[in-house]
């Protein structure tokens, strides 16, 4: 890009704008486009689709769903990007508002490559997965080249389980086009259910390298470390998910099991600390299964560390889910029972409810990082 002679128009705007967005460079793309709205373009609706695009690929589906939401206000019979706007839908499970999507399209024009593709999805969502393939198909006899449709076909076809349909679908997505995420994303997947963890984690490392600040990516790349016993790896993979800023708040708790396994226990336990803290801090339904492994851990290991207030602590939080309710509760029996003989609280180890410098939040990375480097045996 940098040595491309173009004329200074306000094409070329729009054109870097575009190509910023393929490379994922979103924060440069919203700029470009910014400025292009400000320049006069301000009712464009190919600007709206492409910001909305723009905040899809950094997974903010809220300020997306809302700016596609304003879109189809705007322009009701738009059908370009339509197919994104129904990926967004289909992620928050929005059956009926993808219902409504696709039967609008489908009176505007049938015969357009993403209206196949919205159908595909609301069949998709409704678990009837042969009916889906069959619009992607579709979409790919008007198109062959659409990539959106090989890479949800290739979806559909690891949901009934046909791995060998799913590598082709996902090769073809490759073929189209290299630095599709996604398709890489997804052969990994089908690898990893074939248990061959060496092709598995080649094809993660490759869509690590499209997408470095996707915490997705190096979870996947962990628990592929970890499955070849390379735990140095499996932990900076984990550790690296974490810094970038964990959409699924699962890596803590991956590096904290890494760290029980290896013995480190309290490292485990800062791990745990940190998971539940950001948890809370989210204000999410506490339903995660993991939130009581973590406070199952941290009683016992308080408990280990002669802490009985932070145990006992801990044990009644265990309390209150079904899984950890029998363990907490005889937790708790045996802290009072050490407590009436006497057994005083031990002042010697210090329990790590605040975390090291190093771990502390403030020290996560918010800007752009360059791909985890990691040596390993590829196929």
């Amino acid at each position: 890009l940098k040595f491309l002679s173009l004329p200074d128009t306000w094409m070329k705007e729009f054109f870097l704008a575009h190509i910023y967005t393929e490379l994922q460079l979103i924060e440069e793309a919203l700029q470009k486009y910014q400025s292009l709205i400000d320049a006069g373009f301000s009712k464009s609706t190919y600007i709206i689709s492409q910001i909305a695009v723009a905040y899809h690929n950094i997974r903010d589906i809220d300020k997306a769903l809302s700016i596609f939401n304003e879109l189809r206000k705007q322009d009701p019979y738009r059908i370009e990007n339509m197919d994104t706007f129904s990926n967004l839908l289909y992620v928050r499970s929005m059956k009926p508002e993808l219902s409504y999507l696709a039967h609008n399209l489908c009176e505007i024009d049938k015969y357009r490559v993403e209206t196949c593709c919205v159908i595909g999805n609301y069949y998709s969502l409704r678990s009837q997965h042969e009916k889906a393939a069959l619009y992607f198909q579709r979409a790919l006899k008007l198109n062959p080249r659409y990539l959106g449709a090989w890479t949800l076909m290739g979806h559909e076809y690891m949901e009934m389980k046909n791995t060998s349909a799913a590598i082709q679908a996902y090769r073809h997505a490759i073929e189209v086009n290299k630095r599709d995420y996604r398709a890489w994303y997804g052969l990994g997947q089908t690898y990893e259910i074939l248990k061959m963890p060496f092709y598995c984690l080649y094809y993660y490392r490759r869509a690590h390298q499209l997408r470095p600040n996707d915490s997705r990516m190096l979870v996947a790349l962990g628990e592929c470390y970890e499955k070849l016993n390379q735990l140095v790896e499996a932990k900076k993979c984990y550790w690296r998910a974490y810094a970038v800023g964990d959409v699924e708040k699962m890596a803590l708790v991956k590096l904290a099991k890494l760290h029980e396994q290896l013995n480190e226990s309290e490292q485990a336990a800062q791990c745990y600390i940190k998971y539940i803290q950001d948890i809370y801090s989210c204000g999410e339904i506490v339903e995660h299964l993991e939130v009581s492994t973590a406070f199952r851990y941290l009683a016992q290991y308080y408990f280990k560390c002669k802490l009985w207030d932070e145990a006992s602590a801990c044990a009644q939080k265990c309390c209150a889910f079904n899984d950890t309710r029998e363990e907490g509760k005889a937790l708790l029996r045996q802290i009072l029972q050490l407590r009436n003989q006497g057994e005083t609280s031990s002042t010697d180890i210090a329990a790590p409810f605040f975390l090291p410098a190093s771990l502390s939040a403030n020290n996560t990375p918010t800007r752009r990082v360059s791909p985890l480097n990691l040596s390993s045996v590829t196929p």
